[in-house]
């Protein structure tokens, strides 16, 4: 099995690749604040990517945000390239756990995957791409198990509240929990607040390849997962949602695909009941729906032609009504945002034989953190590794291509997200 231990031959613990990405920053801030949590308080990291100038400049820039000018000479820099193969391998000889923050991750993320697997070291990403999540569960299943390399997509804000989320809301619930809906809603504070647009554009290229997601899931060859209790109603596109008290909408990223994957390891592997899964976003008020709505148009119009996903690209303002940036959003405006995802969920009190008839018990729990891209995204995807290196013990028994929920449900995630800001409560 690959190892969780650093050595002379494999000297980090922790290499971020991508580490002069937008999130690739903020990643490296934040695994500089907890070095101390490493194995024996003590986390040797370094930082990687295709220009040695930029990496020297995110140290320099990490060292002057955090008041921490040693950085600059404690802190390794390896130059690597997705499209350099021997510098992948290279670097993923020298890491026990791989960031991987290079996106779109249809496009780059492949190679990093592979050039792990070969090379013993455990690889997170914090990819929101289902074609691409499933595709490496596909290809890389297998490989992964006989190295003992555990693969762990979808580790930042998609999908880790959510996931981890429902899992939470189970744990809490004194009997069987047979359904979650969960709702998102977002605030932001004077200066506003948006997302970077290589969010965006991955969202473009997720919709444009929607057809070849159904096809990929179908070489799975699943059989559905078994409905416990009475089967969860799905909403409508737009519907008023009692429990936030706005519109909502269903939730278009990774999150309900990453759930289920996780609901089927549990179900297959551990032989746990299976939870049914919903996924909604709030919306606000009316003007935001006609909002939503003209964007919403323009942009299933456009994704469908190339020179429309051009267009998309080029502008993700104007399509997005300010809601992505070529920019991002600045340090005031992650300072001032913040997400809520409450999660409703239902089933049958304990001694009670799980039926077609309605469940007699539900709970209601809260994840809740601060701006969701670029502080819960880092502080998620840090604390994941965090918790493998600490307790490998408590990870499934083989390596393989995991979900969240399917590494992290038997771990001590939650209490250290909880103690990182990203807080998980019931109401």
């Amino acid at each position: 099995m690959a190892t969780f231990s650093t050595s002379s031959n494999r000297p980090y613990h922790i290499v971020i690749f991508g580490a002069t990405g937008f999130t690739g920053q903020f990643v490296v801030e934040e695994v500089a604040r907890t070095v101390s949590e490493g194995p024996k308080g003590n986390l040797k990291w370094a930082v990687a990517g295709r220009s040695k100038d930029k990496l020297d400049k995110v140290l320099e820039q990490a060292a002057e945000a955090l008041g921490k000018p040693e950085l600059q000479s404690e802190v390794d820099v390896i130059v690597a390239d997705v499209g350099e193969p021997d510098s992948l391998a290279a670097m993923c000889k020298q890491a026990v756990i791989v960031l991987n923050c290079v996106g779109p991750y249809r496009f780059f993320g492949e190679p990093v995957v592979k050039a792990c697997v070969e090379n013993g070291a455990h690889c997170i990403d914090i990819s929101g791409e289902p074609k691409f999540l499933e595709s490496m569960q596909l290809n890389y299943q297998d490989k992964a198990a006989e190295k003992g390399v555990y693969i762990v997509g979808s580790s930042g804000f998609d999908s880790i509240p959510a996931d981890m989320g429902v899992i939470y809301t189970r744990d809490q619930f004194k009997g069987t929990l047979t359904a979650v809906e969960s709702f998102l809603t977002a605030s932001s504070g004077p200066e506003g607040g948006c997302i970077h647009d290589g969010t965006w554009q991955s969202a473009i290229y997720g919709f444009a390849d929607s057809d070849k997601l159904r096809s990929l899931r179908k070489k799975f060859g699943h059989k559905s997962l078994p409905v416990v209790g009475a089967r969860i109603k799905r909403r409508g596109a737009l519907f008023f949602s009692n429990e936030i008290q706005q519109y909502a909408i269903p939730f278009m990223g990774s999150d309900p695909s990453v759930v289920k994957r996780t609901q089927r390891y549990l179900h297959e592997e551990l032989q746990e009941s299976p939870v049914q899964y919903g996924a909604y976003a709030g919306v606000g008020c009316i003007s935001n729906i006609f909002k939503l709505l003209f964007a919403g148009i323009m942009f299933w119009f456009f994704v469908k032609f190339s020179f429309g996903r051009n267009l998309l690209m080029k502008f993700p303002e104007f399509f997005s009504f300010g809601f992505f940036s070529k920019e991002g959003p600045t340090r005031k405006q992650m300072e001032g945002s913040s997400f809520r995802f409450a999660f409703f969920g239902e089933g049958y009190t304990e001694g009670t034989e799980p039926t077609e008839a309605k469940p007699n018990a539900k709970i209601r729990t809260l994840v809740q953190g601060p701006e969701a891209g670029y502080v819960a995204t880092p502080i998620a995807m840090v604390q994941a590794a965090i918790t493998m290196l600490n307790e490998s013990n408590s990870l499934p028994k083989t390596g393989g291509v995991y979900t969240p929920g399917a590494t992290f449900a038997k771990t001590t995630l939650i209490d250290r997200l909880n103690k990182h800001g990203i807080q998980f409560s019931v109401l």
